[in-house]
């Protein structure tokens, strides 16, 4: 169960966030499908906060929802700062009045600290040290930090050439995973972590590092050992105050990702795990971030210990899980905090599951079926039972990524958008 770090006495029960207070997602990398971003918008929107959000258009699902105050256009990438800085304040001019900045991307949460100065008084947004979040998000330097404080994670090696990762895979075993260290600079048709199973897919993923940007671009490339999956992925999002304390907080368990085994949550749910909340804390501590964080482990079970794989400083796409008894999650902690109000004490709700309909049913129709009945089934069955299997996770959710009775266009865009996708790629083949 989360613990609450605050003296007793700033405690609250008031929930009621200011509407005077409006917002502003800063998003940087170009996903129609972030669901991430909705959630922020449906969260905030519905406690009457004015939610404003950069996005690509009309054809981003998110843009339909009622929850949404107004779309701002796409703006420069984070590597143009003075372009982007002149967009957001361009942006605050029609809003019109200071609003709270909130990055959606690692790319958005580093340009917001190293640009702290330009962004005031226009916006407000947790303050930290400028470093520190390039320092968590950049996966080369994120080690570096874990090995200097002794904070476990996979053993790891990076490869400068064909004959390092000869060597890599020898040490490390196949199959193993291979991130980019800084993901957000990656080239499409890359993907940031991938599950490598043999020797010639790590040589062919290795030479897409010869395609280097002048200032390293993504990389470099990091081979880490696979941790057994038998433990579980896990993960750990809250808010930290300009203190270092932790006013909102809890752990969930992966039950499926995209892709596999290296990807972002499908199925998820909340489980309380007091061990990896300590640690989750002690390691946001250690390397003094501030703000929202989203950090991901998996469990060795063989040795009991969480090693930990990525650190995010900012509101993770799965954040909804975190909803307490009283509606409270991340994206309220922070609006609260932000605009001088109380945070109350959380009512954790562990048990509460999240799923991400569309890439869930894209990985179902996908998994293989294993097993023949024990007997002649009639020609119904073998599509009905398969379909029940599909189908119950969707019953047992209780929050949704793209579904909301009060709020059914981004669901129905989602769809469309989905359907279109998938004729392009078949026409493609």
């Amino acid at each position: 169960m989360f613990f609450d770090s605050r003296p007793r006495a700033t405690r609250s029960r008031n929930v009621r966030l200011d509407p005077g207070l409006p917002v502003l997602l800063l998003r940087t990398d170009r996903n129609l499908f972030h669901h991430g971003t909705l959630a922020v918008i449906r969260s905030l929107g519905r406690a009457g906060v004015p939610v404003h959000a950069i996005l690509e258009g009309r054809d981003n699902p998110s843009s339909r929802s009622r929850y949404l105050y107004r779309g701002h256009p796409w703006g420069p990438p984070a590597e143009r700062a003075d372009e982007l800085l002149l967009h957001l304040r361009t942006i605050a001019e029609r809003i019109g009045r200071p609003a709270l900045l909130v990055p959606m991307d690692d790319a958005g949460a580093i340009f917001v600290a190293e640009h702290a100065d330009g962004l005031q008084p226009h916006f407000v947004f947790p303050r930290q040290d400028p470093g520190v979040p390039r320092g968590v998000a950049d996966k080369a330097r994120l080690l570096e930090a874990c090995h200097r404080h002794g904070v476990p994670c996979p053993p790891s090696l990076t490869p400068e050439s064909a004959a390092d990762v000869d060597e890599a895979a020898a040490a490390l075993g196949l199959p193993l995973i291979a991130k980019w260290a800084r993901p957000w600079r990656l080239r499409p048709g890359l993907r940031s972590t991938t599950l490598v199973p043999t020797l010639g897919e790590l040589h062919r993923l290795f030479a897409a590092t010869r395609d280097r940007h002048p200032d390293g671009g993504a990389g470099p490339l990091i081979l880490q050992r696979r941790i057994p999956p038998a433990g579980g992925d896990w993960f750990f999002q809250g808010y930290f105050d300009d203190n270092g304390d932790c006013l909102f907080g809890g752990t969930g368990r992966k039950h499926l990702a995209h892709p596999p085994q290296a990807g972002h949550t499908v199925a998820g749910e909340w489980v309380a795990n007091p061990d990896l909340e300590r640690l989750a804390v002690r390691i946001v501590d250690l390397l003094g971030c501030r703000g929202l964080v989203d950090l991901d482990f998996r469990f060795d079970a063989a040795g009991g210990v969480h090693h930990l794989l990525d650190f995010n400083p900012r509101i993770g796409a799965q954040f909804r899980l975190f909803t307490d008894r009283d509606g409270l999650d991340l994206a309220r902690v922070l609006h609260l905090h932000q605009s001088g109000r109380p945070v109350p004490d959380a009512r954790p709700a562990p048990g509460r599951n999240l799923l991400v309909e569309n890439h869930y049913l894209a990985r179902s129709a996908r998994r293989p079926r294993h097993g023949t009945p024990s007997r002649p089934a009639s020609p119904r069955l073998p599509r009905l039972r398969p379909l029940r299997e599909t189908l119950r996770p969707l019953r047992a959710a209780d929050e949704f990524a793209w579904y909301a009775g009060d709020d059914l266009p981004p669901f129905l865009a989602m769809g469309r958008r989905s359907a279109l996708r998938a004729v392009e790629r078949l026409r493609t083949r």
